[in-house]
């Protein structure tokens, strides 16, 4: 019996090359699921705590949460080439038939343009739906939300306040900068851009009307037109489009993520959110739709990624291709003959043979700077030699040694010098005999403090009379 086929890629004759398999996407819709539902079994048998949120309407339900409290089901999709060149703050919108945010308990908080005022007169207006405002628990403007939320808790606690964030498509990409990591760190809190702009044709009619205005009250016009609402019904109509959508933030990268679903969905509703995802996703944002796209899977938070499509090719075009080149065998190389060989040696040893030429060219011209400044040095030597000879002399009180005659003519004081330090030396020994002190008797010897109580008797005659004098003088 032959084997299965289990290949990933559908072909098909007409239409697009590459196909998706929807039996293969609701297998592992299947799979994932109950994977999912039984880890999640298994975390609560052994913490010994049961889910309170758990639904008790029959037993396919048991163990599926709410839509607000259930685990999130991805969608990867690898492409072979960057699907843009640059990251934007703007996210991209894709309709599901299954949305994500169904629940009628989950609360709404609308972040608009200034001023907040008429946008909370518009969602009290009995045009606007009631259940959905039932739903919106908060409205903010930009100035408002820039003052009361500096602090990273305040933030924090905005953040948990609420379930969905939507924001006014004209301030969204001024948000990052205002809410910060607290809302930007992960995608599951990140506000979603709503458009509560009027239609076109109703902003071109106001832009008219105030540019025949007057001068005084046009820039204040312009700026009340430029952040003017749409009607109520418009306004509805979109906030019930947008949480119908799943976001698609995309990166000048080769893996994009979607949510695409919830735990608490059926395989069946998650193949089909993965149908209408694809489909949108390839042929609006993959450089050249299926032939870009590597391979999609599913996912959960903490689960492996499950195959649903797997590309047969790894590159888009034929150009792409690179032949390898064959290696070349160190023993295959053709023998070389003597002749050639001797070349080789010789090409090889040039660079030496010329660096040490270079060098030995380097020392020969230090050598003669070495001769030029000979002449001088021997000159210095010189007369170092007949200093020093002439110390000796003085010494041993012999003659002083004769100088060189080239020593002589260059430095005569020497002799001079030797004469002078000759006498120097004789006065220093007679001033020495002078100041000698003569020998005490040893009869006063063996009596050291009167001789101690005579020396201070005397310096003090000595300085009464050395004081005596000077008082007498003056």
């Amino acid at each position: 019996m032959a084997p299965l086929s289990t290949a990933l890629t559908t072909k098909v004759e007409s239409g697009s090359p590459y196909q998706l398999d929807k039996a293969q996407t609701l297998k592992a819709s299947t799979a994932l699921l109950k994977h999912i539902k039984s880890e999640t079994k298994q975390k609560q048998t052994k913490s010994g705590k049961r889910n309170l949120l758990a639904a008790n309407s029959d037993d396919e339900a048991e163990d599926e949460v709410l839509s607000g409290e259930a685990s999130p089901v991805w969608l990867t999709l690898t492409t072979k080439r960057h699907i843009i060149d640059k990251k934007r703050l703007k996210p991209s919108k894709v309709t599901i038939p299954h949305p994500l945010h169904a629940s009628s308990n989950s609360t709404i908080c609308l972040i608009t343009v200034n001023p907040q005022r008429q946008y909370k007169d518009i969602i009290a207006s009995d045009a606007f739906p009631a259940a959905l405002r039932s739903r919106i628990t908060r409205i903010i403007d930009l100035k408002k939300l820039k003052a009361k939320y500096k602090s990273f808790e305040s933030r924090r606690q905005l953040r948990d306040s609420h379930d969905i964030f939507l924001a006014d498509d004209r301030i969204v990409t001024e948000l990052p900068l205002i809410l910060g990591k607290s809302f930007y760190k992960q995608t599951a809190k990140r506000p979603i851009p709503v458009n509560f702009a009027p239609p076109r044709a109703a902003r071109n009619k106001a832009a008219l009307t105030v540019s025949h205005g007057g001068s005084d009250s046009s820039s204040k016009k312009s700026e009340e037109t430029k952040n003017a609402p749409a009607t109520a019904p418009q306004i509805a109509h979109e906030i019930t489009r947008t949480l119908s959508q799943v976001l698609i933030h995309l990166s000048p990268s080769t893996c994009t993520a979607v949510r695409i679903g919830l735990t608490s969905f059926t395989p069946q509703q998650v193949a089909e959110n993965v149908q209408a995802v694809v489909a949108e996703l390839v042929d609006k944002f993959v450089p050249k739709g299926w032939r870009g796209v590597r391979s999609l899977h599913i996912k959960g938070p903490e689960t492996m990624a499950l195959p649903i499509w797997l590309a047969e090719e790894l590159w888009v075009d034929e150009n792409d291709i690179v032949e390898a080149k064959p290696l070349v065998d160190a023993e295959a190389k053709p023998e070389l003959d003597d002749g050639a060989k001797q070349k080789r040696i010789k090409a090889a040893r040039e660079p030496l043979e010329q660096a040490l030429k270079d060098t030995a060219a380097e020392k020969t011209k230090e050598k003669a700077k070495k001769r030029k400044a000979e002449p001088l040095d021997q000159t210095l030597k010189e007369s170092t030699a007949a200093e020093k000879a002439a110390k000796k002399a003085k010494k041993h009180k012999t003659e002083p040694v004769e100088q060189a005659p080239l020593a002589q003519a260059l430095n005569p004081t020497i002799t001079t010098t030797i004469t002078a330090t000759e006498t120097t030396a004789k006065k220093i020994k007679k001033r020495k005999a002078e100041l000698e002190v003569p020998l005490v008797p040893v009869a006063e010897a063996g009596n050291p403090k009167k001789a101690r109580k005579d020396g201070k008797k005397k310096d003090k005659a000595e300085s009464l009379k050395a004081g005596k004098k000077g008082l007498v003088r003056g």
